[in-house]
């Protein structure tokens, strides 16, 4: 993935979530709900450290140097890669996460071939993203070309990332699902529910 809007604006990328604390907290909690004892947790483009630290997420890959230190202070060990490399060996995790960055890909496929990889037998991989046909997912893409952070963005539904998990190895999907207010006017974190079609974030857990 291509690192440049992050590495240079770093700070926006955390002011959005310091602007928009309940979708934020919302995206946590859809997390949380079907995230295991993470054990030896792995996220995958680990940004600032932001959803990592708080789930207990201990180790994160980052290729921005200026996102990476930023994830450092918040007590993540980071190394320097790439989702569609990832710089650890078969069998070394039972937790890897991803969050918002499926989106960022070059080689969708790949990286998930390498979390299957890094895994252990039974492990999970946890994918939070916003639903491409969802209200968010639409407005998002409409826009894309006007964003500093997804101009090269590729949105994917829960269908497209399930036939890329099965292609990969991974059974046993489980869904929750946040955001079904609009972001700028939510006044408390939204409800999240079982299941997708509904809310803008949805996660998915998929089972080694």
């Amino acid at each position: 993935m291509s690192n440049s809007p992050f590495e240079q604006n770093s700070e926006q990328y955390d002011a959005w979530f310091e602007k928009h604390p309940f979708a934020y907290q919302s995206e946590l909690e859809a997390i949380r709900m079907l995230l295991p004892d993470p054990g030896r947790g792995l996220e995958i483009g680990v940004g600032s450290g932001l959803f990592a630290a708080p789930l207990g997420i201990g180790i994160g890959v980052e290729p921005s140097i200026a996102m990476a230190e930023r994830a450092k202070q918040r007590g993540i060990t980071v190394v320097k890669g790439v989702a569609e490399a990832l710089p650890f060996q078969d069998h070394e995790f039972d937790t890897v996460l991803m969050v918002t960055m499926v989106c960022f890909l070059d080689d969708i496929d790949l990286a998930f071939q390498e979390a299957f990889r890094v895994l252990k037998p039974g492990g999970a991989f946890i994918i939070g993203f916003v639903d491409r046909n969802s209200v968010i997912g639409k407005a998002y893409e409409q826009r894309k070309n006007e964003s500093l952070f997804y101009k090269d963005a590729t949105f994917y539904s829960v269908d497209d990332l399930l036939a890329h998990l099965k292609q990969a190895g991974f059974s046993m999907f489980s869904f929750s699902q946040t955001l079904f207010s609009p972001i700028n006017e939510m006044r408390e974190p939204d409800l999240v529910k079982k299941g997708y079609g509904e809310g803008s974030f949805v996660v998915i857990k998929a089972e080694k």
